[in-house]
């Protein structure tokens, strides 16, 4: 009846029954994996977001399938604006989808047939797995390793590719090792995709949220392999509920031309972008303006009291960040790092994610959102720390 495709193990795993208990018992959870931002006490500009989905437009159908042409020109803006560059991206080379989901489905249809390879980096985030099966693509993790910081490991992920390898992901910054791909990194990636004929695909949706001195570079920049760089409001303003996200594609001129034009077809086939998302893009991303800095307040708090309280108090040790919105706490492996997140469920009432949800290499990794709000996060935190005590 079902395709092969579709062929995963849905039953709840022991955490998420646990969790599912607990609620329907109505017993205090400290939820430290927030990651809904919506849900996190933040200050959104209600009024001027309304009225723009109010435009009057809105009632006339224009299906183009990049995308209307100045909801496209604002996010190559968006571009100018943080990279400091006129010539940073054309309005002509985005294409519009209504999630990062969705265009990594248009870039894995325009890359790959039906087994094909594509590599993605590990640890990361598990929806990578669902997206490849539902597109028939078959997905090979390369090595992210930890030295003073998370690195790319290049020879592992030259070793990985073969002759079905059509593209190489890389998520900058990762979720959830906060790590951005570092100028050496970029460079052979690139030497390795140019050479190999291969295209890279960029997901920057955590772009803007830095916490090093430098600004990070886009891969929209990027000019020397075929590149899909994706992002989208979600994280950029805070509002994943109005569904706008893109795909800005750079590299050789030989390349791009031809994959701007099976991308449109691709669009075309859908048109899945709604009009009054399309004429409100203006006001949608000029509330990054207002939302960032409350999101990096609070992000900012969060690591501060957690590396307060870790600094007196037992062996757990936070993993160095660059980016993003989650924290790494490397804990002791004394068990399994979903039979600890159980426990700690089940006698704290802290809910957390083990790291294995996102293919860490080994136990002893507990993964916390740090837009929780301040005062759970805190006790949280404490609970967490009194069960190494």
């Amino acid at each position: 009846m079902f395709a092969r495709r579709t062929n995963w193990q849905l039953t709840p795993n022991r955490l998420s029954q646990v969790l599912d208990a607990r609620r329907q018992a109505g017993l205090p959870i400290l939820d430290l994996t927030e990651s809904n931002p919506t849900r996190c006490g933040f200050r959104y500009d209600d009024a001027r977001i309304l009225a723009a989905l109010s435009d009057l437009r809105t009632f006339n159908y224009q299906p183009v399938p990049k995308g209307l042409p100045h909801a496209r020109e604002h996010v190559a803006a968006y571009y100018r604006d943080r990279q400091g560059s006129t010539g940073i991206i054309d309005p002509e080379f985005v294409v519009l989808t209504t999630s990062t989901s969705e265009a990594y489905s248009f870039i894995f249809r325009l890359l790959c047939d039906p087994d094909d390879e594509v590599l993605v980096p590990s640890p990361s985030y598990p929806l990578f797995e669902f997206l490849g099966d539902v597109s028939d693509v078959k997905l090979v993790p390369y090595p992210l390793i930890y030295d003073h910081g998370w690195h790319i490991d290049l020879p592992s992920l030259k070793k990985a590719l073969n002759d079905r390898t059509r593209a190489v992901v890389v998520v900058n910054p990762n979720n959830p090792t906060g790590s951005y791909v570092h100028d050496a990194e970029r460079r052979a990636l690139n030497e390795v995709c140019s050479s190999r004929h291969l295209a890279i695909i960029a997901d920057e949706v955590f772009l803007d949220y830095s916490h090093i001195p430098s600004v990070p570079v886009s891969f929209a920049v990027n000019q020397t392999a075929l590149t899909f760089v994706l992002s989208g409001i979600s994280k950029i303003s805070a509002l994943p509920q109005m569904k706008l996200a893109w795909i800005a594609v750079g590299g050789p001129a030989e390349l791009t031309g031809p994959a701007l034009e099976k991308l449109e077809i691709i669009a075309d086939t859908f048109l899945s972008m709604n009009t009054p998302i399309q004429l409100a893009t203006s006001v949608l991303l000029e509330e990054r303006r207002n939302i960032q800095p409350q999101l990096q307040q609070r992000i900012g708090a969060n690591l501060k009291n957690l590396d307060q309280v870790l600094a007196t108090r037992g062996p757990c040790q936070r993993l160095e960040i660059e980016g993003g919105w989650y924290a790494v706490l490397r804990v002791p492996a004394i068990k399994s790092d979903e039979e600890l997140a159980v426990e700690l469920l089940e006698r704290e009432g802290v809910f957390v994610h083990p790291g294995h949800f996102y293919d860490f290499p080994s136990d002893g990794y507990l993964v916390l959102s740090l837009i929780t709000p301040e005062k759970p996060f805190a006790e949280g935190i404490e609970r967490i720390l009194r069960t190494f005590s």
